[in-house]
């Protein structure tokens, strides 16, 4: 399944997450892969899609980074998929 994930960076302030990832790493769990990312310009948003095996697997990971960004979790299909399903309607 994939996911887009809305990290905001608590306080408005990116340097924890990035000092985190940068002695950490990613923290994921094993079922819980990287797939991109973008940040806002604002550097107080990021915007990633990860790919997963549940919604549970993906909570595993907020667990490690929740004290120091908020989530929102949306699950999604691409656009290739949605036109399948589009499709099928007809």
């Amino acid at each position: 399944m994939l996911f887009m994930i809305i990290e905001t960076f608590r306080n408005g302030d990116p340097r924890p997450v990035y000092e985190r990832f940068a002695k950490c790493g990613r923290l994921s769990p094993t079922g819980v892969e990287y797939v991109s990312s973008w940040v806002d310009e604002s550097l107080s948003q990021c915007f990633q899609i990860m790919k997963a095996e549940s919604r549970e697997r993906i909570e595993a990971w907020i667990a490690n980074w929740n004290d120091i960004v908020s989530f929102e979790v949306i699950p999604v299909i691409t656009s290739a998929e949605a036109a399948e399903r589009v499709a099928s309607l007809r």
